[in-house]
């Protein structure tokens, strides 16, 4: 089999000069060679490439600033400096459309969750204006020096109050708070992770900004808390997890489908059935053709210090053994057969509850 391939489609395929270094080394000799003048300077790498011996380069010195560099036929540089940006060729821009903690919801208290992963856009009117969903994967220091996996020699953070206006519970390790502490802190461990769904708009210079919409939106990690009013074990009064309004649990909860939904769900110890409260741990994800996106809840049981508890094996029926201590599963009463599934999300219509396939 013959491919037709010229530098100049790999990098629109890429998006970008960042794949090149590797790709240098593992594609056909002369594959990157430059066919064709490029349309943008491509920014400098330490690796010296060939495009840097036929092209000027775009040299990062600093936040927003560089320098270009003319083609040499020795493309090494004496030194490299790393920037803590992200950079991009001069002939493009990159800005910030929305950020941890802004608050673009209907609810005052709603605020836009925590480390972002996968991103996905569904128009409303082609390029100008649609609907952006961003995956929240996990919580870290400095959000908390309770976070998990961090180290203990870690000096206190008031990083969480100054973005989100009020404090998390402290104290030396998790096991040192109190019952409610230690249920606030999980809680807003929980409402950090999931997805946040915003209308976004192209101004008059071209740049997107967030409008506010109606339907803008969390799903987080104890979405449909509510819920579990309607259960008759202990978790019958595990509703909240603070005063706020976002820390009320609400009605918002998803549904299983298929095979799970209908012979594993339905024997869970929660006696919800298909109902699942939240979805976390959302890492990858896509946009499907017909205007959905699919969020990919990961890690579920990546660890004991706030993940979903899961004991393994399970029961020859799939449901799990039981909860885990000093997890959030155990917390707040989640199933660990609910987690770790492909979430579906209508953007543009509220009313159609998130699908976890």
């Amino acid at each position: 089999m013959s491919i037709s391939l010229n530098r100049r489609k790999v990098l629109y395929f890429l998006g970008g000069a960042a794949g090149v270094s590797v790709l240098d080394s593992v594609l056909p000799k002369g594959l990157m060679a430059q066919s064709t003048p490029l349309s943008f300077t491509p920014f400098r790498l330490p690796i010296p490439l060939e495009v840097y011996k036929q092209s000027p380069s775009w040299y990062a010195t600093g936040i927003g600033k560089g320098t270009t560099l003319p083609p040499v036929n020795i493309p090494n540089l004496p030194q490299f400096t790393v920037i803590d940006d992200v950079v991009v060729p001069p002939e493009f821009e990159r800005y910030v459309i929305i950020q941890w903690g802004d608050r673009v919801f209907p609810n005052k208290d709603d605020y836009f969750g925590y480390n972002c992963d996968y991103t996905g856009y569904v128009p409303i009117t082609g390029d100008s204006e649609g609907w952006l969903w961003v995956n929240h994967e996990y919580v870290s220091y400095p959000f908390s020096k309770l976070c998990p996996e961090a180290p203990s020699d870690l000096p206190e953070t008031n990083y969480f109050s100054s973005v989100i206006g009020f404090g998390l519970p402290t104290a030396s390790t998790v096991a040192a708070l109190s019952p409610s502490d230690r249920r606030k802190l999980f809680g807003e461990f929980l409402y950090n992770l999931g997805g946040s769904i915003v209308r976004i708009k192209q101004n008059n210079k071209g740049r997107y900004a967030v409008v506010r919409d109606p339907i803008n939106r969390r799903l987080s990690g104890l979405s449909g808390l509510g819920i579990n009013s309607s259960r008759t074990d202990a978790y019958k009064t595990v509703t909240s997890w603070g005063s706020r309004s976002h820390q009320i649990g609400n009605n918002d909860y998803l549904v299983g489908t298929g095979p799970a939904a209908t012979q594993v769900f339905n024997l869970s110890s929660d006696g919800l059935d298909k109902k699942i409260i939240g979805t976390a741990y959302n890492c990858s994800g896509g946009t499907t053709p017909w205007g959905t996106i699919l969020s990919g809840e990961e890690n579920f049981q990546g660890s004991t210090a706030f993940f979903v508890g899961v004991s393994e094996p399970v029961k020859p029926d799939g449901t799990q053994l039981g909860y885990v201590d000093g997890t959030t599963g155990k917390e707040f009463g989640l199933v660990g057969e609910k987690y770790g599934w492909m979430v579906e999300v209508d953007l543009g219509n509220a009313s159609v509850r998130g699908k976890k396939h």
